[in-house]
């Protein structure tokens, strides 16, 4: 039996939730025995208490009762325990006598606690969590990568010794169906926002982190709207003020459209009917939207660095982070059908890549590897 260890469910990593989904259903499919677990709230469910206190009373749900509760899970000799997410590295010290396999989505929190730039800071405290994640890294049997840079990042940053953990790449798959939908069953998706109406818009997908870079998927914007009637979705998190406040200054206010934790269903519909997905972040561990876009058939505008230009491939249409005007001329020239049907076809052929029963096949393969009688 395969064990898979997944996210504390009020942390709310919506992301990691649906890759431990992805892991369960995908491996169940192959014909593996496998179990999901992860910390359930308790004490964290008094919100009452406040963010700071919650947030404490959390970590007793985490780190005190789950450790009780996989010791005893640990008691029916699962032949792998797989962490599937690298934030709960920590819980391979718990570990003994079975191997442990850790997917490591990103060390962009790490290397910020390092004084590294990254965009992601880290406070005095999120710097001893990420101490504490790299230890748990480190006692783990192999570290599935998800990506080329983030495997170069732990090849950096996680002590090895004798050949142990071992890194092991595997790309991610999808975490649902996406594909290229007939134009009127999209259309009709998206039916109730009015403010698309049948309009063209490009698309941008994620939070508010700063890595994320929705200034300058505003900036970008700004730049072309005056030779385009087009709107700019945000899907994901809601714009915070202050890039209202910067939408407002560069006259976008009445182009944004806002559409807030949008399901999977119409995030296809969206991904579908944009003229682009603009995506210059300024760091990923992996860059799930790209590869959902392809497999709309949605052609990509993305920054030039890894793992963007891995993800994306040759169908990406890549610019260094500071070349807004370069990303603008791209969006314009996508404008046209037939430029934009010639980028879709390619980008409907990359998205082959992302199979979710290839990533559930090749963790298979890496289980066996770690415990052959499995």
């Amino acid at each position: 039996m395969i064990l898979l260890i997944g996210n504390y469910p009020l942390d709310r990593q919506q992301s990691m939730q649906r890759f431990a989904s992805m892991m369960l259903n995908g491996l169940s499919a192959s014909g593996l025995a496998v179990e999901l677990i992860q910390p359930e709230p308790f004490f964290g469910r008094f919100r009452y208490a406040g963010n700071f206190i919650a947030k404490w009373l959390a970590y007793i749900d985490k780190f005190v009762l789950f450790r009780r509760r996989l010791r005893k899970k640990m008691r029916e000799r699962p032949a792998v325990v797989h962490i599937c997410d690298h934030s709960n590295a920590m819980y391979a010290k718990s570990i003994r006598g079975t191997p442990v396999v850790v997917t490591c989505h990103d060390l962009l929190a790490v290397r910020g606690g390092l004084g590294e730039e990254t965009d992601t800071p880290a406070s005095f405290t999120g710097k001893i969590l990420q101490r504490w994640i790299v230890s748990g890294l480190e006692q783990a049997d192999a570290i599935a990568c998800v990506s080329r840079a983030t495997m170069e990042d732990a090849r950096r940053l996680v002590p090895r010794q004798n050949g142990k953990p071992t890194l092991e790449l595997i790309t991610l798959g999808l975490s649902y169906p996406y594909r290229k939908l007939a134009p009127e069953e999209a259309r009709a998706r998206l039916a109730k926002f009015s403010a698309l109406g049948a309009g063209s818009f490009v698309l941008h997908v994620g939070s508010n982190l700063r890595r994320k870079n929705r200034e300058g998927v505003m900036r970008i914007f700004a730049r072309a709207k005056d030779q385009w009637n087009g709107s700019l979705v945000f899907a994901g998190d809601a714009l915070s003020p202050s890039l209202r406040s910067l939408g407002h200054d560069l006259g976008l206010s009445d182009r944004i459209v806002e559409i807030p934790d949008p399901g999977s269903e119409l995030l296809e519909a969206l991904y579908n009917c944009a003229t682009a997905l603009l995506f210059p972040s300024t760091f990923e561990g992996f860059g799930w939207p790209i590869a959902e876009a392809h497999a709309c058939g949605c052609p990509v505008l993305c920054t030039n660095r890894e793992p963007m230009t891995e993800v994306a491939g040759d169908a990406g249409l890549n610019h260094p982070l500071d070349d807004e005007a370069g990303f603008a001329a791209d969006l314009l020239r996508l404008i046209d059908p037939e430029e934009r049907a010639r980028w879709s076809a390619k980008a409907l052929e990359n998205a082959k890549r992302f199979s979710t029963a290839r990533m559930a096949a090749e963790y298979a393969r890496l289980y066996h590897s770690l415990a052959p009688a499995s």
